[in-house]
Parts: C-alpha cells; structure tokens; sequence
C-alpha cells in the first residue's frame, strides 16, 4: 500500500521523524529562552546582567520578575522564530568578538540600543505589553505625573518604549541626537 507514493513503511518513518523533530526544535527554542541560557555568555553575565538585577524588573514590591526572554522574544510562534533569526546575528558577533570586553560592549551599547528600541517601537511594544497594558493599569494606583503621561500617551497612540528607554539597563538614550529622537518618533506612525 502507497500513501502520496510511498510504502506504509516510510510513511510511518516520516511520520514519526518528523514529530522527533518537532519535539526537538521547540526543545531547542524553549531552552534557548531562559534567563540561564542569556546569561551563559560572559557578555551578558558581565554586563546587562549586572545592571539588570538593580532594578525594577528584578525585584519589585510585587514580587513578579521580567527575565531577559519576557522583554526581548515575542511569546507568539511566528514573531518568536523571526527574533530567534535575528538573534543568530548576536551569535555572529560573538563569534567575532565585537562585544567580548566591557570596553568593547560599551562602544557598541548605544547601537545595540537603538537595534531594539527600533525593533520595540515597530511591534508596538509587543513584549512590554504581555505585562503592561493601558487596560490593564490602574490609574487610581499611580502617581498624578504618571498616571497624566499614560493618559497622554494613549490619547497620543505611543507605545512603552517612547518613554521607558533604560529601563532596564544603562540608560544611554542621552546620547541621541535631535534627529534621531525625531526619527525614532516617527518609527511605526502613519
């Protein structure tokens, strides 16, 4: 017998190999997106680990942690597989050595920066607002500046990362020029 011209026997091969081999690809994607596996690497050990432990998104009076994953892979398959892509670019760079030295790592900061609040912006913040949402915040809670500025952004169609740059880690949006601020602005608008 011949299902779409081959035997029962390799139907069933192909068919089993292939859920051997879905089971292990989302293995490896689910094992590649761990706060362990980010911080494997002496580069970020070294650096934005450091920071990141110091601020909020560590420890806060909820007692909820962002880990590297939750802020920098989508949770949706399809945005998920296209970050894995762009993060062999990462891996290249590693490779390379562009980022091996604190010095190194600080040269290349406001680039690396500006890579993914530009990849933010355009997703409308898509990983901030599996936490964060307008919906979801309770303006009742926040201080009167605060709660008029999320007033303001929603009204004014921004997203998370308009106004959140560092976050997280070494605030560097300083160094920005005018233009570039303006051309972030406008990143994502119609």
């Amino acid at each position: 017998m011949k299902i779409f011209g081959a035997t029962l026997v390799g139907a069933t091969v192909l068919f089993i190999g292939g859920i051997i081999f879905w089971g292990a690809f989302n293995t490896a994607m689910e094992a590649t997106n761990t706060m362990e596996f980010c911080i494997s690497c002496h580069e970020m050990q070294n650096n934005v680990y450091k920071e990141y432990v110091n601020t909020i998104h560590y420890t806060n009076r909820s007692g909820v942690r962002a880990t590297c994953p939750d802020c920098h892979v989508p949770r949706d398959w399809v945005h998920k597989i296209a970050r894995k892509i762009q993060a062999s670019n990462e891996l290249y760079h590693k490779v390379l050595g562009t980022v091996s030295t604190p010095e190194k790592f600080n040269a290349q900061r406001l680039t690396m920066a500006k890579r993914e609040w530009t990849r933010m912006k355009l997703s409308d913040s898509r990983e901030c607002r599996n936490c964060h949402t307008f919906d979801g915040m309770n303006p009742e809670m926040q201080k009167q500046r605060a709660r008029k500025q999320h007033e303001n952004a929603k009204a004014d169609g921004m997203t998370c990362i308009d106004c959140h740059k560092g976050i997280a880690h070494k605030p560097v949006h300083e160094q920005l020029t005018d233009e570039e601020v303006e051309a972030f602005e406008k990143l994502g608008k119609k």
